[in-house]
């Protein structure tokens, strides 16, 4: 694989940020509910409701910027 990917974001002491509104998971990793996509080489995590609301623009590996 020749695209070099990077680490979720993280808030200061805090889990996993979502990416689309900030919503930041309680323990050191992600919950299992939330999506994990890897945009331009970044990876980016969406809380379950950012995911939910956005099933056909995921479904259709639309990049969260067309969201």
């Amino acid at each position: 694989m020749d695209e070099e990917t990077h680490p979720p974001e993280q808030a200061a002491g805090h889990g996993a940020v979502c990416a689309r509104c900030g919503t930041v998971a309680e323990g050191d990793t992600a919950p299992l509910t939330w999506l994990c996509s890897v945009e331009d080489g970044r990876r980016l995590l969406f809380c379950e409701s950012c995911a939910r609301l956005h099933i056909r623009a995921v479904e259709s590996r639309l990049d969260s910027v067309w969201w």
